[in-house]
């Protein structure tokens, strides 16, 4: 399977790790408001990360996609395989804080947990 390197401008997320599957989607600006305007393409599974932490971060990626695909200008996105990362709340209790750090009103409109009984 072919390889491509996608070098970035901004240190990864710090979840992103080998294995993990990268897609992106074209963005347009519309109203001053970033959105996606296609439908996201699968890239294909991380094979290798280099330099994560810097603000030159390079993934090589086995693709299947046709042709070169070096030119990756989009917005650039990775998700896990959850059978490998599955997890939830653990312990007790929760203590949640929410936080607007913003300058106007924000309204929450829901709020969901996870809860089961662990034990007795």
């Amino acid at each position: 399977m072919p390889t491509i390197t996608l070098t970035f401008n901004k240190p990864l997320n710090v979840s992103c790790q080998v294995g993990d599957t990268a897609y992106t989607v074209p963005t347009t600006t519309t109203a001053g408001f970033t959105v996606n305007s296609y439908s996201v393409t699968e890239i294909g599974t991380i094979t290798r990360i280099q330099n994560a932490t810097s603000n030159s971060p390079i993934l090589t990626v086995d693709t299947s996609l046709p042709g070169t695909y070096n030119g990756i200008t989009n917005f650039v996105f990775f998700s896990k395989d959850n059978k490998a990362n599955l997890s939830s709340v653990l312990g007790y209790y929760a203590d949640v804080k929410f936080k607007n750090s913003s300058t106007s009103e924000a309204e929450i409109f829901s709020i969901g947990a996870d809860v089961f009984e662990s034990s007795k």
